[in-house]
């Protein structure tokens, strides 16, 4: 089997496993980005290079005409708690 489908089977098996009361589940407390950005102190235009991203695409997340998932939340939390840190690492490359 490939490495996709025994991933696949594998998320699938704990999905099942939440459902059912087991094992961990993961739950973030809701958060925008202008909440993020707010609270690091930094305008849109230094926020959307921080997100790897255009400013205009940047403001389509605080208008809500797009949605932020996976790694662009994961970064939104990072940025939330340590933004000299992005900063750091991003002027390192």
């Amino acid at each position: 089997m490939s490495t996709f489908g025994e991933d696949l089977i594998q998320s699938l098996n704990e999905a099942l496993a939440h459902a059912r009361g087991e094992g961990l589940a993961v739950v973030h407390a809701p958060m925008t980005p202008r909440e993020v950005r707010e609270q690091a102190n930094l305008t849109q235009a230094q926020m959307a290079p921080l997100m790897g991203m255009s400013l205009s695409g940047y403001r389509k997340w605080e208008q809500g005409v797009r949605r932020i998932g996976g790694p662009a939340a994961t970064l939104l939390r990072v940025i939330q708690k340590e933004p000299e840190a992005v900063r750091r690492a991003l002027l390192q490359s």
